[in-house]
């Protein structure tokens, strides 16, 4: 629903055509019939800026891993099923690959009908495994981690396997636009380290004016990613000390010129920091998978969680300081990066769906 899903999907697709195949990028929620997935994007959006305990309570009731029956969205992903088995039937897809729980859900519900004939390979995006990225009819999982592979086959009995995050090349190296950055970062806090805050496409957090002041009142720098939320851009910049710079479209330059960054997602803003080696500190996590994926991050010693205002400083003066434990947090996170996922989706593809 967030740009996240959107960026691992273009990134496959772009994959697969520089070698040679056909991609096709759908949105699962643009099938569903009666405006249904404009309100489901519409709704989701409004809850996680305005009142996230809404979506914790969402989330407890039908995305949290656990026993028991519980809701699931099948009944909703099947409205979009007819949509697309006839575009994979005009296109002849050879693999159906969802990067988001709601496709999940659909391609394991036709898979386990006989519908759908081509096998389908879900990218699983999130560290943290809820439920509803789990359909046993499903031909294969790809993961972040071990960890949530092995969850994946405990809970379904299914192949599943950990690739890493699907990050662009362009994150992995710095680029020429990093002195710009640089330079800008110098004139705005005279040599404060830069510390990159993230609110995600939409401009989502706790509180990030307080954390923004916070940083800029202990040495930092604060950068704010607002997102397309140009009403939270607008208080940010008016906070001394802190930058805004707007949307940006040169996030692997950005990321290579910060010092650290503060993250509240464990998303696909957390993973490319760890492709450009740059220190994350989970701090304010949204609710939900937000959070569980923010534990989860510093439970696998990829990043860290700051429980409060102390322990987020503690992190940032410590992990912007070049040394070793600098070093030991951003090999971890590198060494997530073990495959490519295309590659994998292709051999699966080739095999009929079998590991």
């Amino acid at each position: 629903m967030g740009s996240g899903h959107d960026t691992v999907a273009a990134e496959l697709a772009r994959r697969a055509r520089a070698a040679g195949k056909e991609a096709y990028v759908v949105d699962v929620l643009a099938m569903l019939p009666y405006g249904l997935g404009d309100g489901l994007r519409g709704f989701y959006q409004t809850v996680v800026r305005h009142c996230p305990w809404v979506y914790a309570g969402i989330y407890d009731l039908f995305l949290r891993p656990g026993p028991g029956a519980r809701p699931g969205g099948t009944p909703l992903a099947r409205l979009a099923g007819g949509r697309l088995t006839r575009l994979v039937r005009e296109t002849r897809a050879d693999v159906v690959v969802p990067v988001f729980h709601l496709a999940a859900q659909l391609t394991g519900h036709l898979r386990a009908r006989g519908v759908l004939r081509a096998p389908s390979a879900v990218v699983l995006v999130d560290f943290a495994v809820h439920r509803q990225w789990l359909h046993p009819g499903n031909d294969l999982h790809l993961c972040l981690t071990d960890e949530a592979a092995g969850e994946v086959r405990r809970a379904l009995g299914r192949p599943a396997e950990a690739t890493g995050p699907v990050v662009a090349p362009g994150f992995f190296r710095a680029g020429p636009g990093v002195d710009r950055w640089l330079r800008r970062f110098e004139r705005c806090g005279g040599g404060r380290p830069a510390v990159l805050l993230s609110a995600g496409a939409w401009g989502a957090g706790a509180d990030l004016e307080g954390t923004a002041r916070l940083l800029a009142g202990h040495g930092f720098l604060p950068v704010v990613l607002c997102g397309r939320n140009e009403r939270l851009r607008r208080a940010l910049a008016a906070v001394p000390g802190v930058l805004t710079p707007g949307w940006v479209t040169d996030m692997p330059d950005l990321l290579h010129a910060c010092a650290a960054l503060v993250d509240n997602a464990a998303g696909q803003t957390a993973v490319q920091a760890l492709a450009a080696s740059l220190p994350v500190v989970g701090y304010r996590p949204l609710p939900g998978h937000g959070a569980e994926g923010v534990r989860r991050m510093a439970a696998l010693g990829v990043s860290e969680h700051a429980p409060d205002e102390a322990g987020l400083l503690r992190s940032l003066r410590s992990l912007t300081a070049v040394g070793a434990e600098r070093e030991r947090r951003t090999a971890a996170g590198r060494a997530l990066f073990r495959e490519d996922a295309l590659s994998r989706v292709v051999r699966a593809s080739a095999a009929g769906g079998a590991p």
